[in-house]
């Protein structure tokens, strides 16, 4: 598995990503990355042309991952909500021109969050407007010469997306050759019964992979499978980014979001080192 190469988010040390942010670009290449996974928040507080520079300074390419928080939000009963969304996803598809980018990722069908029991015909209605809004979206990213990579979600961050299976529906429905697949391995090991078989249903629609342990904790060092994940990734011959994806509780507005109370790593640098090393020698042998 040689052509997979390795990334790693931002938020693993800091949010939100801004221009700024280009300050741990020499240090997540000198760890031996590839590629570095840039969160947008806010697009206001990114300049494109300085991060392009500083991409091409430390040989790093760019993974676009959207925030969809309860404003960017395309299920919601509000068309002023999905307008909102709409905008938001076209400056983050113009981010991923800019960087040279084949592909905008996040789990755009619904606001993270949003985990409630509802009745079958609400789900209904729900479903169809993510069909027919990410439909939508895929016509924005074709125009741009790109795909999306749309991320199921655990069941407390999502009622909608929750396994492979569920994204591939989703898919089927929207009926778009630009509608792509990101699985992260975080909520697999919630959802999945087998990670194995789980990459195995996205098959070549699988164009990016997030990693970090069960916990949230470095690659590892938890209960993850990693030889279930490792041969489904063979069986596919999967060739794009592995990208590690954590948080820091030092940043309160995003770690009270995904519940990260305590620290997960000795350092966050450890998180970064140790994570790589783990994996190269998981998916290079």
């Amino acid at each position: 598995m040689s052509q997979i190469s390795f990334g790693v988010s931002t938020w693993l040390w800091t949010s939100p990503f801004t221009t700024e942010t280009t300050a741990l670009f020499p240090k997540i290449r000198s760890m031996g990355y590839d590629a570095v996974e840039i969160p947008v928040e806010d697009p206001e507080k990114i300049d494109a042309k300085k991060v392009k520079a500083a991409l091409q300074q430390h040989g790093l390419r760019a993974v676009v991952c959207g925030a969809f928080g309860p404003g960017r939000d395309l299920t919601h009963d509000d068309p002023a909500v999905h307008k909102n969304c709409f905008e938001y996803i076209t400056q983050c598809l113009d981010l991923c021109n800019a960087w040279d980018a084949a592909f905008f990722a996040g789990p755009m069908y619904s606001a993270v969050g949003k985990a409630r029991m509802v009745p079958p015909e609400q789900r209904k209605v729900e479903w169809e407007r993510a069909v027919k809004n990410i439909g939508k979206v895929c016509v924005l990213a074709q125009e741009r010469g790109l795909a999306i990579a749309l991320e199921p979600l655990n069941r407390f961050e999502s009622d909608l997306i929750n396994t492979a299976e569920d994204v591939m529906r989703l898919i089927r429905d929207v009926n778009h050759p630009a509608a792509k697949v990101l699985l992260d391995g975080f909520h697999m090991a919630i959802e999945e019964r087998d990670l194995e078989q789980a990459i195995t249903t996205a098959g070549d629609k699988l164009i990016h992979v997030q990693v970090s342990e069960n916990y949230r904790g470095t690659p590892g060092t938890g209960q993850t499978p990693w030889h279930a994940f490792k041969k489904g990734l063979e069986k596919i011959n999967y060739r794009g980014v592995v990208s590690i994806e954590s948080f820091t509780p030092e940043i309160k507005t995003l770690a009270g979001a995904v519940c990260i109370w305590k620290n997960l790593a000795g350092s966050q640098d450890g998180f970064a080192t140790d994570g790589i090393a783990f994996l190269k020698k998981l998916l290079k042998s």
